[in-house]
């Protein structure tokens, strides 16, 4: 059995670990050079704005929302990371750092009617740790976890899938 752990829209949440007047506001983090949106939050998803989009073709829709417009700052998202990281290794010794903002955690010892109250208080922690919010979707595979993740981001944050029909479902809407 498997955890998916991933940052919720992670540049963007680490700039507001730092900032806190981007909390509730529309915000993107842009590539290099500012050139494409690289990073959104929430409320800037709502607002239609696409990922790996040019900036220069959103600057009205930047304006009229007050959208904070934020340069990357990699040295930042690396650091976060790390903290990130080591708050779930604190956690588990069977951590497998699968990008800057996910890891995979094994958690074969956990009896499934613990699941939920396990991956809840890493949520938890790991937020009240770090300041950056996470998503934590569990499953039989890494793929069913990675699914469960994709519908935890969608609902209260976790979300434990390994009944066999509720498997089903979930992967006939996805």
């Amino acid at each position: 059995m498997f955890a998916l752990v991933d940052c919720n829209n992670f540049y963007v949440s680490c700039e507001r670990v730092f900032n806190p007047k981007l909390e509730k506001r529309p915000a993107v983090v842009l590539s290099n050079n500012d050139g494409c949106v690289i990073a959104r939050s929430n409320e800037s998803k709502a607002l239609g704005i696409l990922m790996g989009e040019p900036a220069f073709k959103n600057k009205r829709l930047y304006k009229k929302y007050k959208v904070a417009v934020l340069s990357s700052n990699f040295a930042l998202y690396g650091d976060m990371s790390q903290r990130v990281m080591a708050a779930l290794s604190q956690h588990s010794s069977a951590l497998e750092v699968y990008s800057i903002d996910e890891a995979f955690i094994d958690l074969s010892g956990i009896p499934v009617e613990k699941l939920l109250s396990e991956i809840t208080y890493l949520k938890v922690t790991v937020e009240q740790w770090t300041g950056i919010p996470v998503s934590i979707g569990v499953g039989l595979t890494k793929t069913l976890a990675k699914v469960a993740n994709h519908i935890a981001k969608r609902s209260t944050g976790v979300k434990v899938l390994i009944d066999s029909m509720d498997v089903k479902k979930s992967l006939k809407n996805l």
